[in-house]
């Protein structure tokens, strides 16, 4: 009885509370909105953060809901600018066809802290969006209002070194999201002369970092991860960097979620090490295949891949069939370093292959590989795939220790992601010999 109590006392006052915040979103829409909407906003966001898990859903849903426009007004102004296409009709059906909500979520980023609540609302929409699509619409605009307001134009691209805040420093230990960083001497290591970090920071966000990348300033283009994460190894001197490595990038913020900041990050990252360090000769990276050992354990239809020629198909058929063989029938055994290494001369050809069939043939499918598609869409070049260069255990379950190299040529970026954007993929001799 008395958890069936708390139960309703629960219900009744989250209840409360979303009356109270839908009716802040009402005034802050409101003539006194306009002249107040600074006081008002900020007691709006102080509802939503104190509203409570369970009542957010119904938040969203009046949002998506009550906040739309409205279809007959819309349709009125559709009609209008049909049958005259002037400027003034234009602009009416646009301001007609954009949803109240815009502007509600526009006057609360007005006010201070604004920035990072929407950035939190949308990290809680985004995780009940598989369970209620009908939330698509008000996704959209909350996309497309923070794609605006994180434009790369209005970042601040810092270094994190060991002299950064420990504040800073302990976020980039928290978010490093491909290769964990264990501990303070972990992170020491990397931030040595021969490595570098870089973070993009927003002016509303001062002290959070929006996405970090690791750079590692090497002799010559990395075959394997684990001597660039050693942290016993000694720094390199200057005079040996020849290579910028970038071998890891993580987003720091899930409220911003498919907003483009890792591509203007890798650029503006390789022109600063560019003038920085003039005896650079490459920027590339080392990067995962996280989606290749699942592709590779549903056994595709190699002969269906875009673009995969006939004879191609047959040569990644007959791959497909002595890797088969070499596990036995078990892909998961590919998971196993003892298992790797065992592998003949004609497994280990039929893994790169089988690799660089996924890389050049199914990144453009449902199935492709993300890291390759960010990559390749940003003008990189596919250069190498590298046979046991991740052996921790998230390289061998995702990718059965396969890493790859992409090749990062300032001058040719632009062409490179045009390339990929009418469907092909940029790549080396390399890579196509091992089709």
């Amino acid at each position: 009885m008395l958890d069936e109590l708390k139960s309703v006392a629960r219900k009744v006052s989250g209840e409360r509370a979303l009356r109270g915040l839908l009716i802040d979103c009402k005034r802050l829409l409101s003539e006194r909105g306009t002249a107040n909407s600074v006081a008002i906003a900020r007691d709006l966001v102080a509802r939503f953060d104190a509203l409570p898990d369970d009542a957010r859903p119904a938040f969203f849903e009046r949002l998506a809901r009550d906040f739309s426009p409205d279809p007959m007004a819309v349709l009125r102004g559709a009609q209008a600018y049909a049958a005259e296409p002037s400027a003034d009709n234009l602009i009416r059906l646009t301001q007609l066809a954009e949803p109240p909500r815009q502007e509600l979520l526009r006057r609360i980023n007005r006010t201070p802290g604004g920035t990072a609540s929407i950035v939190r609302m949308r990290r809680a929409l985004l995780e009940r969006l598989p369970r209620q699509p009908e939330l698509l619409s008000l996704e959209a605009d909350l996309l497309h209002l923070l794609s605006s307001w994180f434009n790369p134009g209005f970042l601040q691209m810092r270094r994190v070194d060991w002299n950064s805040p420990a504040q800073l420093l302990e976020q980039i230990i928290r978010h490093e999201a491909v290769h964990s960083i264990d501990g303070w001497d972990d992170l020491r290591r990397r931030l040595q002369p021969d490595r570098r970090c870089f973070a993009f920071f927003h002016p509303q966000l001062p002290d959070e970092p929006l996405i970090f990348v690791e750079v590692a300033l090497v002799p010559q283009m990395p075959a394997a991860v684990a001597p660039l994460l050693d942290k016993a190894s000694p720094p390199l001197p200057p005079e040996r960097f020849k290579v910028a490595t970038f071998y890891s990038i993580s987003n720091c913020q899930p409220g911003l979620k498919g907003v483009s900041l890792g591509n203007f990050l890798i650029k503006r990252v390789a022109e600063e090490l560019k003038r920085e360090l003039p005896q650079l000769k490459a920027f590339c990276t080392l990067s995962p295949m996280p989606g290749f050992a699942a592709w590779l354990s549903k056994n595709p239809e190699l002969d269906a891949l875009p673009g995969l020629k006939r004879a191609a198909a047959e040569r990644a058929a007959e791959a497909q069939q002595t890797l088969h063989e070499a596990c036995e029938g078990e892909w998961s055994r590919l998971a196993g370093v003892p298992a790797l290494e065992a592998l003949s001369a004609p497994a280990r050809g039929a893994l790169l292959t089988l690799g660089a069939v996924y890389l050049l043939h199914a990144t453009h499918t449902p199935h492709g590989d993300p890291v390759a598609r960010f990559h390749l869409d940003n003008g990189a070049r596919l250069e190498r795939l590298n046979f046991m260069a991740n052996l921790a255990r998230p390289g061998l379950r995702q990718s059965f220790g396969l890493m790859v190299n992409y090749l990062y040529d300032l001058g040719k970026v632009e062409a490179h992601h045009e390339a990929f954007v009418h469907g092909d993929v940029v790549h080396s001799r390399a890579v196509g010999s091992l089709l």
